[in-house]
């Protein structure tokens, strides 16, 4: 899959059979706990390395942990006898096992998300598993393989068996051919809908290249007042979708909050209890349909400026400086910014299209005619307030966001 020049991903939704949901629920409690028990014996190695003294039931505690360590797969399995059940998947273990050492991987390489943690018993669930091959296929596709397509609405998954999706789209239906299927995974959120999740790689492009690039370039900017203001003057509105729903959802999770105090003082455990989990629903269902509107929004705008544009420039954000600001950090929170700046980036290569993110320094305090910097030579620096100014040196009228959007794309060029 590694090897493979283009990669794609697209997530389904899946219709699993009561037998096939107790299935996903029992794989993805089998990698959770495998998981933490990866974390548990690295915790306890670790502390056990601070005893000094040389105490032989520590030693040999150690050398336990090291030879369990070594081999996950088999000295977890071997000490907890449940995980060798055959309506596990054993792909699930093995990834459970990678996933742990990926997320080690990445906190020596980031050093900010911290060290793993403890994967705490939750309402959604999740597992991964793989496609695998038989070495006599010499062109692997999506109709071949441990999980393949069966149809145009069902597909095969080990230990699962046939589930009925939808949501594949066209083009990969008529590439199925040439298109291999690399990891899986299979989940189901806070609301009981179930997905899977295909990773696939191809020695083809997904999205026909042109052959001539004769489109033109863009420079965009984000606000917080309208979306984005690009460099040709164009300005789309911001949505607000978690605004429009704010009061309809604090009424429902005040409600929620009251029937969890009484199911406590009764009790009774929040996940058997009825009408807690009722609400716990309807709480879901307006988080997951606010979620699905932003997420809709930015996919066809992303797609939409880089399928027209030879070159996108946009400022470059740090959301998590951002929301220290707390008067600005719900409306940047609703807005999506990180979201999208990914989502250019992945569908830049996805369309052999460009796209670059710049320093947002000056871009807003500088004039774009003649590079005059406010607050430089006795001017006073502009503010959120001044929506629209007037150049001291040259006399300029400007728009905030369309003139910053024209300094980004000036920058992306000369960067370029």
């Amino acid at each position: 899959m590694v090897q493979l020049p283009y990669h794609y991903g697209v997530k389904l939704r899946i219709f699993p059979s009561t037998e096939q949901k107790r299935l996903i629920k029992r794989n993805s409690d089998a990698s959770r706990f495998i998981y933490n028990e990866m974390n548990g014996m690295n915790r306890e190695l670790y502390q056990l390395k601070q005893v000094k003294i040389p105490i032989a039931l520590v030693q040999q505690r150690i050398q336990t942990l090291k030879q369990r360590l070594k081999r996950p797969a088999t000295g977890i399995s071997n000490l907890h006898g449940w995980l060798n059940d055959q309506a596990l998947d054993s792909l699930m273990k093995a990834n459970a096992i990678k996933n742990y050492h990926n997320a080690w991987k990445l906190f020596h390489k980031v050093h900010q998300a911290g060290t793993p943690a403890f994967h705490k018993r939750r309402t959604e669930q999740t597992y991964q598993t793989a496609c695998l091959y038989d070495k006599k296929v010499k062109t692997p596709n999506m109709l071949m393989g441990s999980v393949r397509l069966l149809d145009q609405r069902h597909i095969q998954i080990p230990k699962l068996g046939r589930l009925r999706f939808k949501g594949l789209p066209a083009k990969l239906l008529q590439n199925s051919q040439v298109v291999r299927i690399g990891t899986v995974t299979l989940s189901m959120d806070a609301t009981g809908r179930y997905y899977v999740s295909l990773q696939l790689a191809s020695e083809q492009p997904f999205v026909a290249h042109p052959s001539q690039s004769i489109l033109g370039q863009i420079g965009i900017d984000l606000n917080l007042d309208n979306f984005l203001t690009d460099s040709t003057g164009n300005v789309v509105a911001n949505p607000r979708y978690y605004r429009s729903m704010k009061n309809r959802l604090a009424k429902a999770q005040r409600k929620l909050s009251r029937r969890a105090t009484r199911a406590k003082q009764n009790h009774r455990i929040l996940r058997k209890s009825a009408n807690y989990q009722r609400q716990r629903l309807i709480v879901a269902n307006l988080q997951r349909k606010v979620a699905n509107q932003r997420h809709n929004f930015l996919q066809l705008l992303s797609t939409t400026l880089i399928k027209n544009h030879d070159l996108v420039v946009a400022e470059e954000l740090r959301s998590k400086n951002m929301l220290r600001n707390h008067a600005l950090a719900m409306s940047i929170s609703d807005v999506g910014w990180r979201t999208f700046l990914g989502m250019l980036a992945y569908k830049a290569n996805l369309y052999n299209r460009k796209f670059i993110t710049v320093n947002p320094r000056n871009t807003t305090q500088t004039c774009s005619h003649c590079q005059f910097i406010m607050g430089t030579d006795g001017t006073h620096k502009l503010t959120l307030k001044d929506r629209d100014w007037t150049c001291p040196r040259c006399q300029t009228h400007h728009i905030r966001d369309w003139n910053a959007a024209k300094n980004i794309l000036a920058k992306g060029l000369a960067g370029a």
